[in-house]
C-alpha cells in the first residue's frame, strides 16, 4: 500500500498551526491533572513494592507504550533502581530468562488488553513476580493480573483522528518519572550518588569534584603570611599557566590569606611601596572563601558567581591548601549556567540538598573580582 501524496501546499496557516499545536499541549496538560487527581493507595503500594524490591525492576510494554516503559526504565536505573526493558514480543522467545522471582514488572499498556502484553501474563505469574501495571482500567486484563493496578482513567488522545498515542502515552510517562522519583527519594538518594550514574556531558561536569579540576598544590603560588610581598613575588614564582593569585599560610600550614596579582597593582597605584617590605599578611585578604576537598563543582561555581571571584582555594579537613580553582580554568566547564534553586539549598537535582548553600548567581555574566 502507497503512502498518501504530499499535499502540494500546506493545508493549516501558521496561525491554524500554533493554534493546533497549543490545543494539543492544552488537552495534555489537562489529562495529566485529571491523572494526578487519580492517584490512590494504589500507587503507594506501587511504590512500596518498588522500594522494597531486591532484584531488578523490570519495564514492558509494546509500540508507543514500550518506548515510554523503556525511559521509565532508564529513569529508574539512573536514580538509584535497578531496571532494564523487557520487550514482550521477544520475551516469549526467550527473553523470559531475565526474569527473576525477586524481580518488580513494570507494565505499560493504555488499552490493558494488547496482545503481546496478555501473552506475557500467564508465564510472569507462574514466575511468581510482583506485577504493576499503568493502564486505563483495572477491569483489562492487565489491570486484574497485575498485583497493583495505576488506573490512568479515559483518556482523549491529542491526535485530530483521536487514535495517535500522545495523551495516554505523556500520562504514562507522568506516572513512570512519579514512580522513578519517589522511590528514589525514599532511598535517600543522593546528589552524590547521582553523579556516580552520570559522569559523562555537562550533567556530569557540574557532578563531578573540584579534585578534578583544580590546579594541583604543585602547580600553585603558595608562601608564608610572615614572608614580605617582595620575597614572596621573587621567591614564588612557577613556570606554566600561572594562577592570577598567592596562597599565604601560617606557621602550621593552613591557610590563612589570598593575595592577588591585582592587589599588587594597587599597592603600586597607591604609591604604598613601603608595603612591599613588610609581611604580606598585613595587606592580605584574610580567612578568603575556600571550598573543602570533594565539594562538587556546581557548588564551587556557584560560590565564585555570588562572591565575584576569580580564584577558589581547595583545602583539607585541617584548613591546609591542597588546590585552586581558577576562574580561567572554570569558565567554559559549563555551557549554560549552573542550575540552582531559590530557598531550599537544592542544586542540579531540586529535591537532593546541597552540600553547601546554593545561590540565584550565576557563572555566565558575571564580572570576576580578584578579591575574596
Amino acid at each position: 500500500m502507497s503512502m498518501p501524496a504530499r499535499a502540494s501546499t500546506p493545508s493549516l496557516t501558521a496561525h491554524e498551526q500554533l493554534r493546533y499545536a497549543r490545543e494539543i499541549i492544552a488537552l495534555e496538560e489537562h489529562a495529566l491533572a485529571s491523572v494526578a487527581g487519580r492517584l490512590d493507595g494504589e500507587f503507594c503500594r506501587a511504590v512500596d513494592i518498588l522500594f522494597a524490591c531486591r532484584g531488578s525492576a523490570i519495564t514492558s510494554g509494546i509500540g508507543k507504550a514500550g518506548l515510554i516503559a523503556q525511559k521509565v526504565a532508564a529513569t529508574l536505573a539512573s536514580t538509584g533502581t535497578r531496571s532494564h526493558y523487557l520487550h514482550p514480543g521477544e520475551a516469549v522467545h526467550g527473553d523470559l530468562g531475565r526474569v527473576r522471582h525477586d524481580d518488580v514488572v513494570v507494565i505499560l499498556s493504555q488499552s490493558g488488553e494488547t496482545e503481546e502484553v496478555v501473552r506475557l501474563l500467564p508465564s510472569l505469574a507462574d514466575f511468581g513476580v510482583r506485577m504493576i501495571a499503568i493502564t486505563a482500567r483495572r477491569s483489562s486484563a492487565l489491570g486484574r493480573s497485575a498485583d497493583v493496578t495505576i488506573e490512568l482513567g479515559p483518556l482523549q488522545e491529542a491526535c485530530s483522528l483521536g487514535l495517535a498515542p500522545s495523551t495516554s502515552t505523556t500520562a504514562m510517562l507522568a506516572v513512570g518519572d512519579a514512580l522513578a522519583l519517589v522511590t528514589s527519594r525514599m532511598r535517600d538518594f543522593s546528589r552524590e550518588d547521582f553523579a556516580r550514574f552520570h559522569p559523562g556531558g555537562n550533567l556530569g561536569r557540574q557532578l563531578s569534584k573540584v579534585d578534578d579540576f583544580m590546579r594541583p598544590l604543585a602547580d600553585c603560588r603558595v608562601a608564608l603570611e610572615s614572608q614580605n610581598v617582595r620575597q614572596v613575588f621573587v621567591e614564588r614564582s612557577r613556570a606554566g599557566r600561572r594562577t592570577g593569585a598567592m596562597m599565604l599560610t601560617d606557621a602550621r600550614g593552613r591557610l590563612s590569606g589570598l593575595f592577588t596579582d591585582s592587589d599588587l597593582a594597587r599597592l603600586f597605584e597607591g604609591h604604598r611601596d613601603a608595603a612591599l617590605d613588610r609581611p604580606i599578611r598585613e595587606v592580605m585578604t584574610a580567612r578568603p572563601r575556600t571550598v573543602p576537598q570533594g565539594s562538587m563543582m556546581v557548588d564551587a561555581v556557584a560560590i565564585m558567581a555570588e562572591r565575584k571571584i576569580s580564584e577558589l582555594p581547595v583545602i583539607d579537613s585541617v584548613g591546609r591548601p591542597q588546590g585552586l580553582l581558577d576562574i580561567t580554568d572554570v569558565v567554559g566547564l559549563f555551557p549554560e549556567a549552573p542550575p540552582t534553586a531559590a530557598g531550599d539549598g537544592a542544586a542540579v537535582v531540586p529535591m537532593y540538598p546541597a552540600s553547601s548553600p546554593a545561590t540565584k548567581s550565576s557563572l555566565p555574566g558575571a564580572p570576576p573580582r580578584d578579591r575574596a
